[in-house]
């Protein structure tokens, strides 16, 4: 079982978040690539590419099965590790600082992470147990349920935050700036994105228009936060420069444009689905859509990148010796944009037909998306062997303690 090496805090939930996300990102590989009978890839697809498929389709499948395999094992192994760990934190004073601190909002990470288990953990049925897509609608209500739950989560977590700061003016005005508090907003359309499935899959009206008006309360409640919390983050970089180890909170965009973009998909295949009777969404609105996002997640990434080179982020939290747990914020943005790219490029550009399958021009993009998911992993390695691993001693844990809620 992974340890801690350092003071455990909630954003630790993060580094579980990141394996997780890299098994999704992975599975795109099959979503696009391989011959399925459904909306998604399933047991069944899969023996079929190995019944009846090309060696280099094979290969491919078996590198990808492998790759989710692992993540999806270290995903689960460490958020065990972070419920227990959280479960020992609450009982210790250190976490009635932490909710009585701007670090509070932190514990949305939790809720943040376990949506990402139930998607996982959806991706491991299809592909490992034999015809469980004949049976799937019967599962589509029980991953409505698990959504909710993490979505109710969420809101208590955040409105116990909201409603503390809103009645005590308990918010520290001072610690705004870097982009941190927008996390709510990330959980948010997390839950709206698992919603948005079956929204999309599902044949059952009611079941289909449930996951819609889930997508559509979290969705909201993301715009809203974003809207009262970013210009005050903001307004505060420009007045008194970035938290240094706020870096990584400069592409907490990336992976919010990528939900916000999967969502759109799920829903408007559910929309003319369910309710138009058209085959699809139209491809062309989905090259509008998703290349507006992706074109929004180069130029964040770029700006981030800027800043926290300029600040020698990488070569402290990176490269270097030092560690900081937000650092694994870096994680969930090449997560993002291997995913969204692996639709812009088969939804936006591919079904249009500006892109042959197969061709010189596919294989250059997909080796793109390959290469940002190579520079993820290593990344993730680093910042393993760095924050997990031997605990520290007293002193250093109670630095720890103090550099966190000072910076969160």
């Amino acid at each position: 079982m992974p340890r801690f090496a350092r003071e455990y805090r909630p954003l630790y939930f993060l580094g579980a978040l990141g394996p997780g996300g890299l098994a999704v990102s992975f599975f795109m590989y099959l979503m696009f690539l391989i011959p399925k009978t459904g909306p998604m890839p399933t047991f069944d697809d899969v023996v079929s590419v190995y019944q009846n498929e090309a060696l280099g389709l094979k290969v491919m499948t078996t590198l990808v099965l492998i790759a989710i395999a692992v993540l999806a094992v270290r995903h689960l192994l460490l958020l065990i590790a972070n419920l227990k760990a959280f479960n020992e934190l609450r009982r210790t004073p250190a976490y009635d600082a932490l909710r009585n601190s701007n670090g509070e909002v932190t514990l949305m990470a939790m809720p943040l992470t376990l949506a990402m288990t139930v998607n996982v953990l959806f991706i491991l049925g299809a592909l490992g147990v034999p015809g469980l897509w004949s049976k799937v609608e019967y599962l589509f209500p029980f991953s409505l349920a698990a959504f909710a739950a993490v979505g109710v989560l969420a809101f208590f977590f955040f409105g116990r935050y909201l409603s503390r700061l809103i009645s005590q003016q308990g918010f520290d005005n001072t610690d705004t700036n870097h982009f941190s508090q927008i996390l709510p907003a990330f959980a948010f359309t997390m839950v709206a994105v698992g919603f948005a499935a079956p929204a999309a899959m599902s044949k059952v009206m009611a079941v289909s228009v449930i996951g819609m008006v889930g997508s559509f309360i979290f969705l909201a409640a993301a715009a809203a936060w974003i809207v009262v919390k970013l210009p005050v983050s903001f307004a505060a970089i420009l007045r008194n420069g970035l938290a240094v180890e706020g870096g990584p909170t400069l592409w907490m965009g990336i992976p919010i444009f990528t939900l916000v973009g999967i969502t759109f998909i799920r829903l408007g295949s559910g929309v003319s689905h369910n309710l138009l009777g058209l085959d699809r969404l139209s491809p062309v609105l989905a090259f509008i859509v998703l290349g507006l996002l992706v074109a929004g997640q180069i130029v964040m990434g770029l700006v981030g990148w800027a800043a926290m080179r300029k600040q020698g982020y990488f070569d402290r939290f990176v490269r270097g010796t030092e560690g900081s747990i937000p650092s694994y914020g870096l994680i969930c943005p090449g997560v993002a944009l291997a995913v969204l790219s692996m639709f812009f490029i088969h939804w936006g550009l591919v079904m249009t037909g500006v892109v042959t399958m197969w061709s010189v021009t596919h294989f250059v993009l997909l080796a793109l998306v390959l290469l940002v998911q190579v520079r993820t992993i290593q990344t993730l390695i680093q910042l393993d062997r760095r924050l997990m691993g031997a605990p520290k001693g007293a002193e250093e844990k109670v630095a720890d303690v103090e550099e966190e809620l000072a910076t969160v």
